[in-house]
């Protein structure tokens, strides 16, 4: 199954293996380097996963979540965003960009102020420093700039984008109760409500880039911690995403990040994508701790998922799976 083509969307991925965003340490100041190029050039023209999701991409320099960071923040960029899609394209894969607010998270180049949901610290970074909440007016000027990222994305030659909502990033703080204590419309009270900024993101991002490019959503559908969101939690904002006209779920944690303590093997988010995928028609990807093929195409058997990233393993090794293959 694991190599079986499937349809995302309105395009359609040659296998189910899924390279997922993880940062290269490739960039320098946001840019496009040829050292990036030469890393996904790699992993496109061996692993040969049917989609790459790039290493996050700052929306804004505001919300760059560290100085190695890829941006999308800026027009100038467009030309060398193109040098990576035609790369990855010529190799045979396809590609989208994942965009990305740090919000308490962020460390930007000017050492700016921090905004979140709520003036909680960020629970990942362990920065230090509180945030300070969003008025309304600054959250639906960020959602312009989520479609303004986008908007360079498919002008730069990308099959899509991915809104990031996990790991603790600006989305997620909005997403989880420990770090959304609002009492507004972008409050804590319901899944609903905490999903208002993704939402309202993904529409403008749908109207800005029509309808022929992929939307996916990255969901830190669990924090795994006292107090945070739960896995019922995801299957309730899978349901949200999948009605606003999202083309792809791409499952991880929240406030715990890409790891669970006490969880390890193949698949260990697989009981949420389970709840997940009993919520939802829409294709969902399941990245954490597969090392090889055989392991991805166990999870697709048992019907974990649809789609299998595999993150760590295709970081230290760009012809993973290549044997199996051949």
């Amino acid at each position: 199954m694991l190599y079986e083509p499937i349809r995302i969307g309105r395009i359609e991925l040659k296998n189910r293996l899924v390279m997922p965003p993880m940062q290269s340490n490739t960039s320098r100041r946001g840019h496009v380097t040829d050292a990036l190029l030469q890393h996904y050039r790699e992993r496109a023209l061996h692993a040969a996963p049917g989609l790459i999701v790039t290493e996050h991409c700052c929306v804004t320099e505001a919300g760059r979540a560290d100085k190695g960071q890829l941006s999308i923040a800026e027009d100038a960029l467009i030309e060398e965003h193109r040098l990576l899609t035609e790369t990855v394209h010529e190799a045979g894969s396809r590609i989208i960009a994942q965009l990305n607010h740090g919000g308490s998270g962020a460390e930007p180049f000017d050492g700016g102020e921090l905004v979140s949901a709520s003036a909680v610290p960020n629970l990942r970074k362990k920065l230090g420093r509180t945030p300070r909440p969003l008025t309304v007016e600054e959250i639906l000027a960020l959602e312009e700039r989520y479609a303004e990222a986008a908007v360079r994305a498919v002008k730069a030659g990308y099959d899509g984008v991915e809104i990031h909502c996990a790991h603790g990033y600006l989305l997620n703080q909005f997403y989880s109760p420990l770090t959304n204590r609002r009492d507004d419309a972008y409050g804590s009270a319901s899944v609903m409500d905490r999903c208002r900024f993704l939402l309202e993101t993904m529409a403008k991002v749908r109207a800005a880039i029509g309808e022929e490019p992929v939307m996916a959503v990255r969901l830190g559908g669990a924090d795994y911690m006292p107090g945070g969101s739960t896995e019922e939690d995801a299957a309730a904002a899978a349901r949200l995403i999948e009605a606003a006209g999202a083309d792809l779920l791409d499952v991880s944690g929240g406030m715990c990040g890409y790891v669970v303590r006490d969880r390890g093997g193949a698949g260990y988010f697989g009981t949420m994508t389970e709840k997940i995928k009993a919520a939802v028609a829409l294709p969902v990807v399941l990245t954490g701790g597969v090392t090889t093929p055989a392991e991805a195409e166990r999870l697709l058997a048992d019907g974990k998922a649809d789609l299998i990233g595999v993150g760590r393993a295709l970081l230290k090794d760009a012809h993973w799976g290549e044997a199996e293959r051949a």
